[in-house]
C-alpha cells in the first residue's frame, strides 16, 4: 500500500489535480482510497458526482463514539473510497481536529485492514501553520509528499514552509518529498523558473500543467477531467503525471531556502522578466 500527500497553497488548485489523479489511478484498475484533509471538504465532490459528502468531523458531533466507517466513506468514481475530514465551525476550534481525528478513526476501525487500497491520497491544505495538518507526516502516514505550486511568490512561499516539514520529520518518520507538480498561473518564466525554485530545494519539478478552463468546466458538472474529458489533451496531460508519480524514484530529503533567498530569487526572476518586457 502506496500513501501519498499533496500538500500547497490554499486555492493552488491541489484538490483538483489530487482528484484527477485518484481517477486515473481508478482507471488502471486500482483500489484507490481518497482522504481530503481541508476544512472546505471539496476534494472529493468531482469524484462523487459533485455531492458534498458528510464529514468525519461532523458525523462525530452528532453520533460521538457510535460512529462507524460507513457513516463517513463513501463509494466514487470506478470504486474510490472517498472521505472527507472536515474542520470545526467557523470561529471555533483548530482545523487540523478534522485530519487528527479521522486518522484515528481509520486506525480503531482498521479502514485499511477492510478495504484493503493500493494507494490511499491524502489532500491537505498546506499553508497553515498547525500540527494537526503535518499529522500524515508526522506520523508516518504518507512516505511521499507532492507538493503543488505555481510561479508565484506566494505559492512558493507555502511551498518553502512546507518543504521544512518534510525536513524535520524525513528522519523520524521516513518520509521523502516527490517533488513539485507546477500548476500554471500564467506568470512570466513559470515553468522554468519553478523548475530552478525545485532544484535549489534539492528536488525537482515533477510536471508542468497549463492554465486550462477545462478543469472549471468538469467542476461545474461535478466531474474529473478524466471522467468529464476523457479524450482531451489535458486529461492525457493528466495520465502522464499518474504515471510519473507512480514510477517516481527520485525521492529526496529537501533543503529549504532561507526567506532572504526566497525573496532574492524572486527578485532576480522580476527584474528579468521586467528586462525582457522593455526590450
Amino acid at each position: 500500500m502506496r500513501q501519498i500527500a499533496y500538500y500547497g497553497k490554499g486555492g493552488i488548485g491541489k484538490s483538483t489535480l489530487a482528484a484527477n489523479i485518484s481517477a486515473a489511478l481508478a482507471d488502471d484498475g486500482l483500489n484507490i482510497m481518497h482522504i481530503g484533509c481541508d476544512p472546505k471538504h471539496d476534494s472529493t465532490r468531482t469524484l462523487v458526482n459533485g455531492r458534498w459528502l458528510p464529514t468525519v468531523l461532523d458525523t462525530y458531533r452528532s453520533k460521538g463514539n457510535n460512529i462507524e466507517l460507513e457513516d463517513v466513506l463513501f463509494t466514487g468514481y470506478k470504486g474510490v473510497s472517498c472521505i472527507e475530514t472536515g474542520g470545526p465551525e467557523p470561529g471555533i476550534g483548530c482545523a487540523g481536529r478534522g485530519i487528527i481525528r479521522a486518522i484515528e478513526l481509520m486506525e480503531t476501525l482498521h479502514a485499511f485492514e477492510q478495504y484493503h487500497p493500493d494507494v490511499v491520497i491524502y489532500d491537505v491544505l498546506g499553508d497553515v501553520v498547525c500540527g494537526g495538518f503535518a499529522m500524515p507526516l508526522r506520523s508516518g502516514y504518507a512516505r511521499e509528499t507532492y507538493i503543488v505550486t505555481s510561479g508565484e511568490l506566494m505559492a512558493l512561499y507555502a511551498a518553502n514552509n512546507i518543504c521544512k516539514g518534510i525536513n524535520r520529520f524525513a528522519v523520524r518518520s521516513n518520509i521523502r518529498l516527490g517533488g513539485f507538480i507546477c500548476n500554471a498561473r500564467n506568470v512570466d518564466n513559470e515553468q522554468k523558473n519553478v523548475e530552478a525554485f525545485a532544484q535549489s530545494l534539492s528536488s525537482h519539478l515533477v510536471a508542468y500543467i497549463p492554465r486550462n478552463e477545462l478543469f472549471r468546466e468538469c467542476e461545474f458538472n461535478g466531474k474529473t477531467v478524466i471522467e468529464g474529458a476523457p479524450d482531451s489533451q489535458l486529461a492525457k496531460a493528466l495520465r502522464a503525471l499518474k504515471d510519473t508519480i507512480i514510477h517516481n524514484k527520485q525521492l529526496t530529503i529537501p533543503t529549504p531556502l532561507s526567506l532572504e533567498d526566497l525573496e532574492n530569487m524572486a527578485v532576480q526572476w522580476y527584474q528579468t522578466s521586467l528586462g525582457k518586457r522593455r526590450r
